[in-house]
Order: C-alpha cells, then structure tokens, then sequence
C-alpha cells in the first residue's frame, strides 16, 4: 500500500523514505525526545529499525506512521502515525491501533503536535473502519496527555509495559 500525503495549514505529513534516515537518527537522539517514552536516546542501529517499522507498518496493516514535515520547506520535524507493536503489556492493546507521535523539541509548544494529531484520525475516520484507537503514556507525560483529551482521548487504564507504569488512554472513532 502507497500511504496518503496528509495536509494541514503548516504540515506535510508524507510516507517516511530510507532517505530520511539521518533526520529520523536526530530526532530520536534528543534526550527530550525520549524523555518520556525510553529514557534512553537510540542509537542509529535502533533508528534505523524503527525507520523500517514504520514503512513496514504500512506494506503490512495498511496504516503507520508518517514523516511530519513543514509546508514550504519540507523540513523534517516529527513524526505521527498508527500502529501495532505487539506491546507485551497487560492488559494488552488487543489489535487497536495505538497513535503515537514525536517532535523535535524546537518544534515543542507551537499546537504543532495537535495539528499533526488531529489530521491523522482525520484520516482515521475517512479511511479505515476502526471503533477505537488507543495510546500509551508515562503518567507523568502531561503536555501528550494534554494534547490526547483535546482529540478526544479518555483514560481507559492503567498498565505496565517493560516494567514501568503506562496509562492508557482510547478514543472512539467518530463516524457521519
């Protein structure tokens, strides 16, 4: 499957390419970045597999993520998307596609995030048959949790994945 190029006002949200892998090798690199998610900034081998995944995602469950640039300049910032990562967790997410997405921290602060979020489960509910979405937190991650209720989010639990706490947040899809 070819993944849609994705517009708002500011973004170009397009499918990822092995070109972008320097920009993908930086972003995940940033200490603030990973903050909330690993703790742990990823090495260019890690990078590069997580650039793999996401195009993969798409060959093989029709959705993923996308490269979130900025209109005009085509700059890479970010990225945002669907997925399933066969999380070990419990509960476990059962097939709902968990959103997630990351921005390079000068970007941090701009409604960027939401811009990005927004468009993605716009496309979500054009184009898939979805009930839910899901995603995971570190509970003390608020600026996400934030950005996550004004899309719709609700707390759906609590978890624990790679032996630290997760909050679980899901979203219905809405139809017309």
């Amino acid at each position: 499957m070819t993944p849609p190029v994705l517009e708002t006002d500011r973004l170009i949200l397009r499918p990822h390419q092995a070109q972008d892998f320097d920009a993908v090798a930086a972003l995940w690199a940033e200490p603030e970045v990973v903050r909330f998610i690993s703790g742990t900034p990823a090495t260019a081998e890690e990078s590069w597999a997580r650039l793999l995944r996401y195009i993969g995602h798409w060959q093989a469950l029709g959705y993923g993520y996308w490269a979130v640039t900025l209109r005009g300049s085509g700059r890479f910032i970010g990225e945002a998307g669907f997925a399933d990562f066969q999380r070990a967790m419990q509960p476990p997410l059962a097939g709902v596609p968990e959103a997630g997405w990351a921005l390079a921290p000068q970007m941090h602060g701009q409604g960027i995030a939401t811009e990005a979020v927004r468009r993605i489960h716009q496309w979500a509910e054009e184009a898939t048959a979805w009930p839910e979405t899901a995603c995971i937190f570190d509970p003390s991650h608020a600026v996400s949790q934030k950005i996550a209720r004004k899309l719709g989010y609700e707390t759906a639990g609590e978890s624990a994945y790679k032996g630290n706490p997760a909050l679980v947040m899901k979203r219905s899809i809405r139809r017309e």
